[in-house]
């Protein structure tokens, strides 16, 4: 019975720091306000969508999820979806989570990267239905009970073929000129020579700054996913604190109530020896008396009851004083590192 309270303690606890990351309702009374991407049909302004209804939009609809925040903080954050027509998405990518279902992803909160604050989610995000979109993203992160997920665009294969592209087209100047140049022509052979060594020694050149603009471009990425992952470790140890916390109250609760019912023992058991004493009224004969009835009886070894039972009421509670303890520094390491 203790074991599975504990559980559903450590499990409520959970569960409960998960939902952070999880939009509840869709409660904002503001309008919606179109922009390139969604297009207003109802006198300028969007109309309200249902949650339950993104996952299956027609062809040609939109609905963008809106946060809204007061900058002062005298009011809580809320969100609402809003649906119109679907504008122009070249300059976003769709991005897909592979077995996760898309209904989920309404209500899950959109960041840039693992380990961001809670309340850090992207402002506007858009669905069609078959994949997420948000202005500048090609990969983002969602949190599905609790686990993170990433989302993948294809801007990246893209992106290669381009590349691709420019390569090959590279060369083709060079080429064209030599074609057309006179080989018994010695100002034409010359002016080869000339642009062939500027070819050999400027292409070295540039690509050194394509490799430098590349390194940068990774460190940078580097140091992002290294700050990103401490804000992650951040985040389940303040969790894992939070757990022992719950944990080490648990068990001080239990302690102190194994301590009470020790301490009842040994005053039952005093009470009861010094009213062996008591009846003899100081006469010493009547307490020698009274003392080997005592001895004589099932109330044997008395004292020794006593001092066991009060070495055990001192051992819970010492006990108790420990797990509070462990419970008082565990809430105080996982706030410091929520607020982190």
């Amino acid at each position: 019975m203790k074991r599975s309270l504990l559980m559903v303690l450590c499990l409520s606890v959970v569960s409960a720091f998960a939902g952070i990351y999880d939009i509840e309702e869709f409660s904002a009374k503001d309008a919606g306000t179109p922009d390139d991407y969604i297009v207003a049909e109802f006198g300028g302004e969007l109309k309200v969508a249902p949650a339950d209804e993104v996952a299956t939009l027609q062809s040609g609809r939109l609905v963008v999820r809106q946060k809204f925040e007061d900058p002062f903080g005298e009011s809580e954050t809320s969100y609402q979806l809003y649906q119109g027509g679907k504008g122009d998405l070249s300059s976003m990518t769709p991005m897909t989570a592979e077995g996760v279902d898309y209904s989920k992803l309404v209500n899950a909160k959109l960041y840039t990267r693992r380990g961001a604050a809670a309340d850090k989610d992207v402002e506007k995000v858009y669905f069609d239905g078959k994949a997420v979109y948000a202005p500048g993203l090609s990969t983002a992160v969602v949190y599905i009970d609790g686990s993170p997920v990433t989302l993948k665009g294809d801007e990246s294969a893209s992106a290669s073929d381009d590349e691709e592209e420019t390569v090959a087209a590279a060369p083709a100047v060079p080429s064209s000129k030599a074609q057309e140049c006179d080989e018994y022509d010695p100002d034409c052979e010359d002016e080869d020579d000339d642009d062939y060594s500027s070819y050999k020694i400027s292409a070295p050149v540039d690509n050194s700054a394509d490799d430098r603009d590349y390194a940068a471009t990774d460190a940078a990425r580097d140091v992002g996913d290294r700050f990103g992952i401490a804000d992650e470790v951040r985040f389940w140890t303040a969790v894992g604190l939070s757990a022992l916390a719950v944990t080490a109250a648990v068990i001080g609760i239990i302690d102190h109530s194994k301590a009470n019912e020790a301490r009842d023992a040994y005053d039952s058991l005093n009470e009861l020896s010094d009213l062996t004493v008591r009846k003899c009224e100081g006469n010493a004969t009547c307490e020698e008396i009274m003392v080997s009835y005592v001895k004589s009886q099932d109330l044997r070894g008395l004292q020794n009851r006593i001092d066991q039972n009060k070495k055990t009421q001192d051992s819970y509670t010492s006990a108790r004083n420990i797990w509070f303890g462990i419970s008082a520094a565990s809430i105080a390491g996982a706030v410091v590192l929520f607020v982190w």
